[in-house]
């Protein structure tokens, strides 16, 4: 038993183990435009430009955080350098630069973070370094990362080379807050805005990612931690190693809401059923039983007012498409606003929406959501 862990692996395999993980995050990080995940207009015109050799010598991608920002960039960036393009445009993965690229020594991309690279002096050396022509290939790219955070003078010592940079140079700028972004910058450079990435779209990786690590996931499980990652797919990957690690081969919707500390749907159902009931204190003693497992009444209450508004959409057959939850799900909300009258929701929407705006400032914060809880019980019974 000396040799052995509690896990049954010797310690050599533990550690070899240890050493070999590499979080999903980067393991499926996409290598090619065709891999890259809600994001295809703007793939499409990156490949369109290739394809017509109409490069821009400054880009700037913008969007939220983990949606393929700095990913599109270093595709583009391996791309452009290929000498064998496939026929759709992609790089061929064979070609000494795409190698070089691959094993992480190509000379010919730079990537600077302007978080902690932000001052005139780290500018200056990056401009005296653009003057260096590219060993292999025809471009030298320099992806400029969180470019907002560069200071005011660093953006006006960067203004003339990126306007006229040599020919041989590129410049990829990335950025979650545009608004930062001096406007003299934004004239010098071909915008892109990338998108929030859908649930769907989400759930649909992850589905993949678990399949290709033998993991059995439950749907409406991968559904929850699509929803938590609000649009980012690092997250969502981050979150999916994070209940790996604590669930095993196996991932239970009971389990991830559990971990993630995310207040489960039946609470909202069972709430929104007393409601059309007029069953006041039932929906208070529910309220306790939220607040007992550690839940914050401000989230309470917000994901309440959610709930009505998917009841809202789940209506009209129109509309349906806009609620973002999984197949067994969505039909127990079909079921329920078939019988939850319009204005009901509407009213109830308003009521819960109030009383989260309020809820920082409200002295007694329990009083206010339980206030708020009585007067959407009694909606229906003033209808009666």
């Amino acid at each position: 038993m000396s040799g052995l862990s509690i896990f049954g692996l010797t310690k050599q395999k533990l550690q070899s183990y240890m050493e070999n993980f590499i979080v999903s995050a980067r393991k499926y990080r996409p290598e090619s435009f065709r891999t890259v995940i809600a994001q295809d207009s703007i793939t499409s015109t990156l490949k369109n430009a290739i394809r017509t050799k109409q490069l821009a010598h400054a880009y700037l991608f913008c969007g939220p955080r983990g949606v393929g920002k700095t990913t599109c960039a270093r595709i583009f960036a391996k791309t452009i350098n290929c000498s064998n393009l496939t026929e759709e445009n992609e790089a061929c993965n064979e070609c000494e630069s795409c190698v070089a690229f691959n094993k992480s020594r190509s000379y010919n991309i730079h990537e600077l973070d302007a978080a902690s690279n932000n001052s005139v002096d780290d500018i200056r050396n990056l401009i005296d370094q653009v003057r260096i022509p590219p060993q292999i290939g025809s471009y030298s790219v320099y992806i400029i990362d969180e470019v907002h955070m560069l200071s005011s003078q660093a953006f006006n010592a960067f203004l003339k080379t990126l306007e006229e940079p040599p020919r041989h140079a590129l410049f990829i700028l990335a950025t979650t807050e545009k608004h930062k972004i001096l406007p003299t910058i934004l004239s010098r450079c071909q915008i892109f805005d990338f998108n929030r990435i859908k649930v769907g779209d989400i759930v649909k990786y992850l589905e993949y990612v678990a399949g290709s690590e033998g993991v059995n996931a439950e749907p409406s499980a991968l559904n929850v931690i699509a929803n938590k990652a609000d649009g980012a797919m690092r997250d969502a990957l981050s979150i999916f190693d994070q209940i790996v690690s604590f669930s095993g081969k196996d991932i239970t919707y009971q389990e991830v809401i559990t971990n993630l500390n995310v207040l489960d749907y039946e609470y909202y159902f069972r709430l929104t059923d007393l409601f059309l009931k007029n069953e006041i204190a039932e929906t208070l003693l529910i309220f306790n039983e939220v607040l007992d497992k550690g839940f914050e009444g401000q989230h309470f209450i917000n994901g309440l007012a959610s709930h009505f508004r998917d009841l809202l959409v789940s209506r009209d057959p129109v509309t349906v498409q806009l609620l973002e939850v999984g197949g067994d799900i969505r039909e127990r909300y079909k079921a329920q606003a078939s019988v939850c009258p319009a204005d009901f929701l509407i009213e109830a929407i308003r009521l819960s929406s109030e009383c989260d705006f309020q809820y920082k400032s409200s002295q007694n914060k329990r009083l206010s959501v339980e206030l708020a809880l009585i007067r959407i019980g009694q909606l229906t019974l003033k209808k009666k």
